[in-house]
């Protein structure tokens, strides 16, 4: 077979669509695999078309999704017109596609063997399992890496039977159980099975001086099988046993495949530049630590019974960040997995971006914005973890002290906000509502353990910030609290005001408040989180709900003791989760999946509201 074969050709870039532009599947159309230091997409077509190897910020391998033509994939599936459907092996993170055509039915088993949970692995691997399980089946393979996002060169040496896609940079091994062949660049193969019958590829990192290790058919199932027990394994820790149990144990097997075994760290998502609105510019890098994201995290794995998971967390912080007290603030907003401050944000012009749209970017310039609002939520999970998981350390208590201290000192400078606007710093209440919560867990902390702390300056700064809330946070107006101090606009983040208990659910100016937001901000149970005509945030474009809010409407509703309602905006919710049970960060508007996918904000927040309407339901 030669390279320009049509069997190449017709595969290469993905399907063709219309006038020769390929086709990219939907976001939603994608599940997600991982060994707990990156992760890879894998379509409903059976195609990988985005992988970082290594760890969640390394350079893409496969990148098909950012740039169908020039961004690398590995195509896998039948080499003939099938229907296909996926869904993961029962309580895990292996993926299953399968695929239904006229003379047979064939299925893929993708996984990534899970190394030692607590340190590097040298060796990382993918492994995609092919079995025919119905009758006879033709099948394609097409192993298309472009690596450094698709910038960078490569070259393919022969190990024996082996391919190593080489760059400067990485080495990847190809190792398969049914023969391919190879054009210098890429890899394919066309081979039959009959039923019962396997084939296996396994795509491997080679270090310096590493040779290829072959993957037979015995070695991927026991591979198969150790990976399925570590799963099984580690969702039996959970203690929720409620109404949504499958959609609740999904989000949290989802969480855990964005955690960075070796340092602890928990990715806001695995992905980059996936758009918030198709050809707009809301495109942003999700690979990294947020430390409030991380936060709502530990929170929601600790509901569930997952304390390792806020241990590991705790020792990202404590061994791997570093805490300063400048004019910035003790902390970043975000990290890298390795604890790294510098993210610097830069443009990839060669890429066209996910159905062209563009800028891809990686890095990500929010690193510089103050957002005083994580104080909160990061003291708010210390609080949690020192009351469900473990009390913390001496030394974990002074590095709280100091940022509570910073926090009382600074809690009315404006800043970005949690949206991470691009439009100028405000006075935003979120920001002032999450400062209290920060002085208000340290001293439920310091009462219940008896340690030392200023508890009369803290309680006369959170005090002073309840005040001001209260006065210039609320219009008379709207008959609302609103965004920003002085102003009319309605801000989703408002939902988190007596979710963080500081004001009371049934409160009457909380439920004008909550009634507001109804009538301006929802839409079938889907949220905004604001409204960007009446409120600038220095980017063109549109967005659609965020899908974070609309669990926070949910739980916000049944805490207000309007239940029926809750559990109708739940469910509606659970309809726009994609086949596997799957969310990305946002909803457009015919409730098609936009941003980056899946997002740990909406999983997390799904975690919590479930957990509230099933105690409010009884």
């Amino acid at each position: 077979m030669t390279a320009e074969s049509p069997a190449h050709e017709a595969t290469r870039g993905g399907v063709p669509g219309g006038a020769g532009t390929p086709l990219y599947l939907p976001i939603s159309e994608h599940g997600l695999i991982g060994d707990l230091r990156s992760a890879a997409l894998v379509g409903t077509n059976g195609t990988i078309d985005w992988y970082c190897c290594g760890r969640f910020d390394a350079p893409s391998v496969f990148a098909s999704i950012l740039d169908a033509e020039k961004g690398g994939c590995f195509e896998l599936a039948p080499d003939v017109p099938a229907r296909t459907k996926q869904f993961y092996f029962p309580d895990t993170n292996v993926l299953i596609t399968r695929f239904f055509a006229e003379d047979g039915v064939g299925e893929i088993q993708d996984f990534m063997p899970i190394a030692d949970d607590s340190r590097e692995a040298d060796r990382h691997r993918l492994i995609r399992r092919v079995v025919c399980v119905r009758g006879s089946l033709p099948f394609r393979a097409l192993v298309a890496p472009r690596f450094d996002y698709g910038s960078q060169p490569h070259t393919i040496r022969m190990e024996g039977d082996y391919p190593v896609f080489e760059s400067p940079a990485l080495s990847l091994s190809l190792t398969s159980s049914v023969p391919v062949e190879t054009d210098g660049r890429d890899v394919w193969s066309l081979f039959k099975l009959h039923e019962g019958e396997t084939a296996v590829f396994a795509l491997d990192r080679l270090g310096s001086g590493a040779f290829p290790q072959a993957c037979p058919t015995t070695t991927a199932e026991e591979a198969f099988q150790a990976t399925v027990r570590y799963w099984r394994r580690w969702l039996s820790k959970s203690r929720y046993r409620g109404r949504w149990r499958e959609m609740v144990h999904r989000s949290a097997l989802t969480l855990k495949l964005l955690t960075y075994a070796p340092t602890g760290a928990i990715v806001a998502a695995p992905t980059t530049s996936l758009p918030e609105q198709i050809g707009g510019e809301r495109n942003w890098d999700y690979r990294y630590v947020w430390i409030r994201d991380a936060a709502f995290c530990v929170y929601a794995m600790l509901r569930l019974g997952f304390t390792d998971e806020a241990q590991a967390f705790m020792r990202f912080l404590t061994e791997n960040v570093c805490i300063s007290y400048g004019d910035e603030g003790p902390l970043q907003i975000m990290y890298g997995v390795d604890g790294r401050r510098e993210l610097p944000e830069r443009e990839l012009p060669h890429l066209e971006g996910y159905l062209g749209s563009s800028p891809v970017r990686v890095g990500n310039d929010a690193v510089d914005q103050l957002q005083l609002d994580i104080y909160g939520a990061l003291i708010d999970s210390i609080y949690l973890y020192d009351k469900w998981g473990e009390p913390i350390s001496s030394e974990q208590w002074d590095h709280v002290c100091r940022i509570v201290e910073w926090v009382c000192e600074n809690w009315d400078q404006p800043d970005e906000g949690i949206w991470e606007t691009r439009g100028g710093r405000k006075n935003f209440l979120y920001s002032r509502l999450m400062c209290w919560v920060a002085i208000e867990r340290a001293m439920r902390i310091a009462r219940r353990r008896g340690l030392p702390a200023d508890m009369v300056r803290w309680g006369g700064v959170r005090d002073a910030i309840y005040r001001r809330i209260m006065s210039r946070g609320w219009s008379a107006e709207r008959n609302a609290f609103v965004q920003h101090e002085d102003d009319s606009v309605l801000d989703a983040a408002l939902l988190m005001m007596p979710l963080a208990k500081f004001i009371s659910p049934t409160d009457p100016k909380w439920l004008l408040t909550l009634d507001a937001l109804g009538d301006e901000l929802v839409s079938d149970s889907l949220v905004y989180r604001y409204d960007p005509q009446a409120s600038p945030d220095g980017m063109r474009g549109e967005e659609g709900t965020f899908s974070i809010c609309s669990f926070w409407y949910v739980e916000a509703l049944a805490r207000a003791g309007r239940p029926d309602e809750a559990r109708l905006a739940f469910e509606k919710m659970l309809t726009y989760a994609n086949h596997l049970g799957l969310y990305a960060e946002e909803i457009g508007h015919t409730g098609e999946q936009n941003g980056n996918f899946p997002q740990a904000f909406t999983h997390l927040s799904l975690i919590s509201a479930a957990f509230i309407l099933d105690r409010a339901l009884g």
